[in-house]
């Protein structure tokens, strides 16, 4: 009899263990579920006269706009941007694997620079450009997995403040794992809106992998591009905002959808180290 009663209490035990773990799985997706759906659209290359930047800015669309520095119009348009309630981001041209060093513009980071120029540069960069709140990579596959050039720029970066949104242009970037240690907002590119020959049907192709991404996670990053096919970067992302709509996606800043120690463990928000 005892050995029955045992069985009963071990049974019944484990079976409350098992709900538990249940209840804490559906408590997880029910907060996913709650949580709107959200999408940063990044668009990267402003700064010059080129096609695709006054469509963008007459859109209405929500953009994060990253501007690269030294350019005939880069502090010009990062004023209107936030004059137009725009996020603003510093598009930081860094040395690639492979490509013409025209490519990077003015004053980029290359890996042939002292810390001490690299410094100068970027904090250079940053002042030029009113409204700067975070940061991106214009090219850059060489700089991104050197751990010391990195940690140089990252250094800066946060004794301004700033996020910094890894464009994915390197498997091997160190940028996630630098920013982490450093407590450093970050987050990486998900999907790639365009390229340098992409018709607005890309585009819009491209938008509704976006969506999946962020119906799959509860967000997701893009980036796009104004330049030589800017104006059908506006029209692919503009024909994807209905779907965007119907899904109950929202366009937000990049600076909304940040990887941070805090977000990471919140309980642990108001604990000391």
């Amino acid at each position: 009899m005892k050995k029955v009663i045992l069985f009963i209490i071990l049974i019944t035990f484990f079976m409350s263990l098992q709900l538990q773990g249940f209840a804490v799985e559906r408590d997880k997706k029910n907060n996913i579920l709650d949580q709107p759906l959200q999408v940063a659209i990044i668009i990267d290359d402003f700064g010059g006269d080129v096609k695709g930047v006054n469509e963008f800015f007459a859109s209405k669309i929500p953009i994060t706009v990253a501007i690269m520095p030294f350019l005939t119009n880069s502090s010009e348009q990062a004023q209107k941007a936030h004059e137009l309630g725009l996020e603003v981001m510093l598009h930081l041209p860094l040395e690639p694997k492979k490509g013409k060093k025209s490519w990077l513009g003015p004053n980029p980071i290359t890996s042939d620079l002292s810390e001490e120029e690299i410094r100068k540069r970027l904090t250079t960069a940053i002042e030029s450009i009113p409204h700067v709140a975070g940061i991106n990579n214009h090219m850059g596959s060489k700089i991104v997995e050197d751990e010391k050039i990195m940690r140089v720029i990252l250094e800066v970066v946060k004794e301004y403040d700033l996020y910094v949104i890894d464009s994915g242009t390197s498997g091997k970037s160190v940028i996630p794992k630098l920013a982490e240690n450093m407590n450093i907002p970050w987050s990486t590119r998900d999907i790639f809106l365009d390229d340098t020959h992409s018709s607005n049907s890309h585009v819009y192709k491209q938008m509704l992998k976006l969506a999946k991404v962020a119906n799959k996670r509860g967000k997701a990053i893009g980036i796009g591009h104004v330049g030589i096919k800017g104006h059908e970067t506006v029209k692919g992302v503009q024909s994807a905002l209905s779907h965007f709509k119907e899904l109950g996606i929202q366009i937000v800043p990049a600076s909304h959808l940040l990887e941070t120690k805090i977000e990471q463990n919140p309980e642990r928000f108001w604990q000391s180290d």
